[in-house]
This record gives C-alpha cells, structure tokens and sequence, in this order.
C-alpha cells in the first residue's frame, strides 16, 4: 500500500513539475524581446529632378543606377551566407509617398516578423500610418516617429528581391 502511495505521489509531483517547467518556459519566451530594426532597408529624399540626380550619382560617385535609384548588396551580419539589400531613392519634390510627414527625406528599416512588431507598436500607441502590404519581395507599412516622420518598415524576402532586380537587369553597388 506505502509502494502505491509513493508511485501515485511520484507521478502527481513530476506532473506538476512539468507543468510548472512547461509554463516557466513559456512565459520566457513569450516575455522575450521582439527582435526590431535589423538595418537600413532604404534611403529615400526629395529632390528636383531624380533622373538628372541618379545620373550624377552614377557618374561622381559610381553608383549603380536603375531608375529607382541604386541597389547597395552586402552580407547579413548574422549570416553572411545571405545577401542583404539597401535602396536609395531620389523622388520628384512634389511626391505625397512621404506623407503624412513634410520632411524631404524617409528611411526604411529591415524588420523581422513584421506583424508582431505591429500589434506591439499599436499597443504602445505608435502611430501606424497604413496596413502592411505584402509583396513576393516583402511586407511594407508606414509609421510615424515621435517627432511626425515618416519611417517605412520592411520585412524582406532578400531572395525574391534578388531575383526582381535580375529580371530587371539591374546592377547591384557593391
């Protein structure tokens, strides 16, 4: 009869302990810090005349222009077997693609995992301009900062966003 006791104590108590260990640990993991901003995904400006600025970019300072802009390619820090892109864009002046903010500028982050850094900007109150927008190259929101600029976030998918700027015969500036 003291066997039995021992053994049905002996399952209650590990049974608990794995469901105290299991809730521990889950409890880490979903405290855990939301990875954020990985890099710069772009630099975008406002300017007069975009092909007349991409065309002295080319020729002053060698950079690969499309007309977009240029591509900067280099290897993820985290793994460099991986390709990782930045774009730089001039726009015409007159572009709305930066409002709601008057600034002449906006900089697109890298973000991973981009709709559960949403749901927590949201919940923090950050203003989120628009609703993400996904691509085969990625997912792409806007939201403002404290001071009413404009920042764009990007989650991308850098092999599909390798494979468009092929498609396009663009030239990456390495």
């Amino acid at each position: 009869m003291k066997k039995k006791i021992v053994v049905v104590v002996a399952l209650v108590a590990s049974f608990g302990l794995g469901f105290a260990f299991n809730n521990l640990t889950k409890r880490t993991t979903d405290q855990m810090p939301l990875k954020k901003v990985t890099g710069i995904g772009g630099i975008f400006f406002k300017c007069k005349d975009p092909a007349k600025v991409r065309k002295w970019y080319q020729e002053h300072l060698g950079l690969n222009t499309n007309q977009y802009g240029a591509v900067f390619e280099w290897r993820q820090g985290a793994d460099t077997t991986k390709k990782g892109f930045t774009q730089w864009s001039p726009f015409k002046e007159t572009t709305k693609y930066f409002e709601p903010s008057k600034k002449d500028f906006m900089i697109n982050y890298r973000v991973e995992n981009m709709d559960a850094l949403v749901a927590q900007l949201k919940k923090k109150g950050v203003t989120i301009v628009d609703s993400v927008q996904s691509y085969s190259y990625g997912k792409f929101v806007h939201i403002l900062d404290i001071e009413g600029n404009n920042l764009e976030l990007w989650e991308p998918n850098d092999i599909e966003y390798d494979k468009l700027g092929k498609q396009m015969n663009s030239k990456t500036t390495k």
